[in-house]
């Protein structure tokens, strides 16, 4: 399914990207000023690991970012098993130590406002990305004053580049401030996770979690983490959460791609440390992981 392109050292390559039939290394220039992904927004993507040469739920991974594309009203001409194909192909290019990065992108070729259908294109990137050391170290985390949007008022249930500014902003203001991420609230002022992760909290050694409303993503490794702690005998809740039961968990921890399940180790002005709930939803997934 398509041919790589030639070099003399391909070990050294850390991204490879396949577009339109070919695998091309690097970061191949695709988009122009008239691209309607480029000017008017009409981007998705998703995020699947491989991780130990693991490529846990890569599946649904590859089927969600066509859903994001039919949300955007997009219609690429391609299915999630042939996704699957080429992210299975193109991790191959990689040394098998490595830990990557596997993106697959739809965005509208043409159109006005709204993109034509038929004009999606898809373009899958796979890069190097070593797993973060918060997942041993914890990350902090402070209220941000940055909310997420309605669905009214944004394509919420997309994975969609453009909701990514808003988690950018709070990001940033996070950081100057002296913590990694921030916890944004819903349009109702109820939590609804982190910038860029979802979001749970153990409670006398039950575990809660935002219930999902529309205004976040109901993400894929949250969806794995309930289900495995359940499996496990561990009671877990999705209900309407406030900040100030933040202020008094016992434990609080994010899931997302990025680092599957990492503990947050500081709240505003208050520390936490990892505990058996964090550590036990953390070797749930690993032991899962290993076995996809």
């Amino acid at each position: 399914m398509g041919h790589a392109a030639t070099n003399t050292d391909t070990t050294a390559v850390t991204t490879w990207t396949w577009y339109k039939g070919e695998w091309h290394e690097g970061n191949p220039l695709i988009i122009g000023p008239q691209t309607h992904g480029m000017w008017m927004a009409s981007t998705v993507f998703d995020g699947a690991r491989r991780m130990n040469g693991k490529l846990p739920d890569l599946v649904p991974h590859c089927a969600r970012v066509l859903r994001s594309a039919e949300l955007m009203g997009l219609a690429p001409q391609i299915t999630a098993d042939e996704i699957v194909a080429l992210a299975r192909e193109g991790v191959e290019k990689f040394d098998p130590a490595l830990a990557l990065y596997i993106k697959p992108i739809v965005y509208g070729g043409e159109g006005f406002l709204a993109p034509t259908p038929e004009s999606a294109q898809f373009v899958l990137c796979i890069s190097v990305s070593e797993l973060p050391e918060s997942i041993k170290t914890g990350f902090t985390a402070r209220k941000s004053s940055f909310r997420r949007p309605s669905p009214e008022s944004a394509p919420t249930e997309a994975k969609a580049s453009c909701l990514y500014p808003n988690v950018g902003r709070a990001v940033s203001e996070a950081n100057k401030d002296g913590f990694d991420t921030g916890v944004m609230l819903d349009p109702n002022g109820n939590v609804a996770e982190f910038s860029y992760a979802n979001l749970f909290y153990a409670k006398d050694g039950k575990v809660f979690t935002p219930v999902i409303n529309g205004t976040f993503l109901n993400g894929l490794t949250r969806q794995r983490v309930i289900k495995l702690l359940r499996e496990d005998g561990v009671e877990v809740t999705e209900k309407t959460v406030t900040y100030a039961e933040l202020e008094t968990a016992d434990e609080i921890f994010g899931t997302g791609n990025y680092y599957k399940v990492a503990p947050c180790v500081k709240l505003d002005d208050r520390n936490l440390k990892p505990g058996p709930v964090t550590k036990r939803a953390q070797d749930l997934y690993w032991d899962f992981a290993e076995q996809s």
